[in-house]
């Protein structure tokens, strides 16, 4: 997820304590109060409705079975990434024992760090995309959307020998065009319910903040590790949402024994 004021796809990220510049417009404010919220005036299904719609096909849940049902469950999820940070983070979670979601980009990052991404599912984390290059899906034509979300899956399935089954629209926003493709294409919507604001700040210990004030269960936790000021914030963040009794799954977990549905928008 990005919005207006975040550093263009089109560079690579590398310096973002000078990247990124407020939004001088009253539309790009109205456009960033809406990225951040997630909100696009979508219906979404709750991870708890979609427990209650079990699925027949399950496969068994990676580092270990959680019953969500029982479980004060929580996800974290990466978003635009692989990046020069990423391969921190997988050693951070891999010494906690965390599952995460990653939503890979396709241009400039899973083809610059394809290792990392066959690392993401040999570690037992859910791989799934946040298109190709990041154009917002609601300004495209069908055939252009189309593309932005097959060119990520055929990438990752190469590399994992595993097609996504879930995506991220750039910047939450989805319609029904978006909705009836994702459906055709196999995936569904994932939208979060936690954001640290990571792109405006290097601020680790503020990153921290904002995610442990807004976590509650069955909460998404959006999070970027292209980011300086994020990959050092995530020790934190697990070791006291964890003191809180909270135990971390990938997002498919968090749905089962329910699955996410093509076409649908969880959040």
């Amino acid at each position: 997820m990005y919005s207006p004021g975040m550093p263009s796809l089109t560079k690579k990220m590398t310096k973002t304590g000078t990247a990124f510049r407020a939004a001088g417009t009253l539309a790009a404010t109205a456009a960033l109060t809406l990225a951040l919220s997630g909100c696009t005036g979508t219906d979404t299904t709750a991870p708890s409705a979609a427990r209650a719609r079990p699925a027949t096909d399950m496969q068994p849940a990676r580092f270990g079975a959680v019953d969500c049902r029982e479980a004060k469950c929580i996800a974290l999820t990466f978003d635009a990434g692989p990046s020069e940070h990423s391969a921190q983070l997988l050693g951070i979670l891999r010494e906690k024992q965390v599952p995460a979601t990653f939503f890979l980009l396709g241009k400039r990052h899973i083809e610059k760090y394809p290792e990392l991404v066959r690392r993401m599912a040999d570690e037992g984390h859910e791989v799934a995309s946040h298109t190709w290059d990041h154009k917002i899906l609601t300004e495209l034509r069908p055939e252009e959307i189309r593309e932005e979300l097959e060119r990520p899956n055929e990438a990752i399935e190469r590399l994992t020998g595993r097609r996504p089954t879930l995506m991220r629209p750039p910047q939450g926003r989805t319609d029904d065009t978006v909705h009836a493709i994702c459906r055709e294409l196999g995936l569904a919507e994932v939208l979060w319910s936690v954001t640290a604001k990571d792109y405006r700040t290097t601020d680790s210990d503020l990153i921290t903040r904002r995610v442990l004030a807004q976590s509650s269960r069955d909460g998404i936790i959006l999070l970027h590790d292209l980011y300086d000021g994020t990959v050092p914030a995530v020790p934190g963040i697990i070791d006291a949402l964890k003191e809180r009794g909270y135990v971390f799954v990938t997002v498919p977990q968090l749905l089962a024994p329910g699955k996410a549905e093509p076409g649908e928008v969880y959040r």
